[in-house]
Formats: C-alpha cells, structure tokens, sequence
C-alpha cells in the first residue's frame, strides 16, 4: 500500500486505535499534518520505577516525559500510551505529558529509609532529552538532585541536548556517578531522518561522543534497532565511527514489534518505503517465528533463525574489531548516604 499523503518528519502516518477504548475516532487525511505539539502537566505519585524484566541489567528507571516527539516509528513505549486515553501512533508524538513534579518525588524517593542506591536509568521508556526538555528542563533538574545527593545514573537518548548540560555531568564523573548512552541505528542520514525523524543528526551524535569522552564521561552507544533489509549491513561501520569517535562500548537490538507498535510501524514502512516494504516485514518475521512481535523474557532480545544469528555474529566480529581492551566502568553508589550532605557511612 502507498500512501499519497506522507506526513514529513514524524513517524506514525497516522492515530491507530486504542486497544482499550470501544469508541474510536480518527480526523480527515488532510487534518493530521494540522496537528501541533501540545504538553500537558501531570503530577504522578512516583517517578522511579523498579524494572522488574528479568532480562534487563538495570534495577531501576526513571522518565521525565511521557510520549516522546521524536517520533520512532519502531518504539515499544508507544503502547503506554494507550493507558491515557491516547492512541500510539500520531498522538503519542504529538501529545507529551510532562512531569512537573519529578525533581520532588525524587528527592522524596531518596531520603526513603532503608533505600539503597543502584543506579537509575534516565530514560528507559521515553527519551529524557526529547525537545520538551529545551524548555521545561525536568531533566536537568533530577541530574543536580542525582548530583546532589551523590546517586548514580545511566543517561540513554537519541539526542545531542545532553551537552547542555556539561556542567552538572562533569562533576557526576568525577564521582563516577554518570554514564551516557546515545543511540546510533544509521550512519545514512536519509534513512535516519525517516527512522527517527526529529532526533539529532548521526553526525552530532558523533560529535557528542568526543565531547563526552573529552571530559572523561564514560559513553556506551545502543546501535538500535537493527532492521533486516534496513539498517542491518551498518553494523561495522557504525562500530568503527562509535569507537573512533570515543566510545567505551556498545549494545544492541533486534527490532520487534509489540501489540500496537506493529500497525504504527507497518503503515509507516509501506508510506516510506513502498518498493521492499514486505520484504522487510518478512525479515522480521523470519527473525521473531513467523511473527512481528515477540514477548517472551531473553527471546525478545535475541530473535532466532539465520537472519538474526548473521546479526549477532556481526556484532561479535565488530567488537573484536573495535572494542578490543575497551572497559566501561561500573558506575558508584559509596557517596550516597540519604542526604545532600556529605558524612561517612556508619556501616
């Protein structure tokens, strides 16, 4: 199927229907390149969530936004959106939740007694320096907390906004207290403004890593999502720049498409690209059993087939190639004690 009417520089072409709603409603073709950014404040009881996947590395997350503007076709988190009464396609880019009272409630979740600290990730579902954070800056604000308090934190996003804020993440490296991570799916700077259209430039993600790295903070890159017929012959170059550029080291993943990511990301491939539009989708599915999605804890991450194990074997070459005698360091918890003053530990 071709679409006459691409909407440029967004991801979802157009509202997909909510799983829990019985009533839905969708404007005319003509309105959806109407639709403008709104933001609404909302005032959540927690804003530090205990990952519990057993196949994630992290203990905990933490997400300023909810949506997320920069418009992946392919993102899991879509689906959350569907718990607001919003669709996940055009409104789940286009309809962000801000969570004004994010730097209190971590403060708050800090001085729980008994609390102690393993690093959190900022991000995890929706990227924490989308362009809402140009002007409502509730990152920046939970990072002076981390660094006030002396906690530990992973930053994953898509964009190069994070050096604004080099003067809060310098001190947190020297405590050993941050990590970044930038994610890189595409060297091609055609393909990556339609896979992630309003993200930062894979060139300024580039330069970010040297800046980072200049400054001594320690810089993982997610190459991800690897889409068979895609992005997927990219992995070595990617690997080569990443490393060239600083990088201490990498992960990945293979793309799925979960519940309504799939219909998002389906019309958005045959709207792009038409001419290998099912091959691709029948890459996918020859990587998730026949399927486009897959749910099940390690499988997920890993796909099967011979797609995906050309994939994984890539990936090894590349970080033999390139990653060889790299460490990344394990980020510290010692300086957190509960409070923003600094006092030994009695125990």
């Amino acid at each position: 199927m071709q679409y006459e009417n691409i909407i440029k520089g967004q991801g979802a072409q157009r509202n997909v229907i909510n799983r829990f709603d019985r009533y839905t409603y969708e404007p005319e073709d003509e309105d959806f390149e109407l639709i403008k950014t709104s933001f609404t404040e909302v005032f959540p009881k927690t804003i530090v969530n205990q990952v519990k996947s057993e196949d994630l590395p992290m203990e905990y997350s933490m997400n300023p936004y909810q949506g997320c503007e920069h418009g992946c076709s392919y993102c899991f988190a879509r689906p959350t959106h569907e718990y607001w009464g919003y669709s996940a396609g055009i409104d789940f880019e286009r309809k962000i939740m801000v969570k004004k009272n994010a730097p209190e409630l971590l403060e708050k979740f800090f001085k729980k007694r008994g609390y102690k600290a393993a690093p959190i990730l900022m991000s995890g579902n929706t990227d924490c320096y989308q362009p809402a954070e140009r002007q409502f800056e509730i990152t920046r604000q939970l990072l002076q907390i981390c660094l006030d308090y002396r906690h530990p934190v992973n930053i994953l996003t898509k964009n190069a906004l994070v050096l604004r804020d080099l003067d809060i993440l310098k001190p947190m490296a020297e405590q050993n207290l941050v990590s970044v991570s930038l994610s890189i799916p595409t060297m091609n700077e055609d393909l990556r403004r339609k896979m992630e259209p309003r993200t930062s430039s894979t060139n300024n993600k580039l330069k970010a890593i040297e800046l980072l790295s200049e400054n001594n903070i320690p810089v993982n890159v997610m190459v991800a999502p690897i889409i068979p017929g895609l992005n997927s012959d990219e992995p070595l170059n990617i690997l080569k720049a990443i490393s060239d550029a600083g990088a201490q080291n990498f992960g990945y993943t293979l793309v799925r498409l979960n519940d309504t990511v799939e219909p998002v990301f389906v019309k958005w491939i045959e709207a792009q690209f038409p001419d290998r539009a099912q091959k691709v989708l029948n890459l996918i599915r020859s990587m998730r059993g026949g399927n486009l999605g897959e749910k099940r804890y390690f499988d997920r991450q890993k796909g099967s087939g011979n797609i995906a194990e050309m994939i994984h074997s890539t990936f090894k070459i590349g970080r033999k190639k390139f990653f060889d005698g790299k460490e990344f360091p394990k980020l510290s918890t010692d300086g957190f004690t509960g409070t923003k003053e600094q006092q030994l530990r009695l125990f």
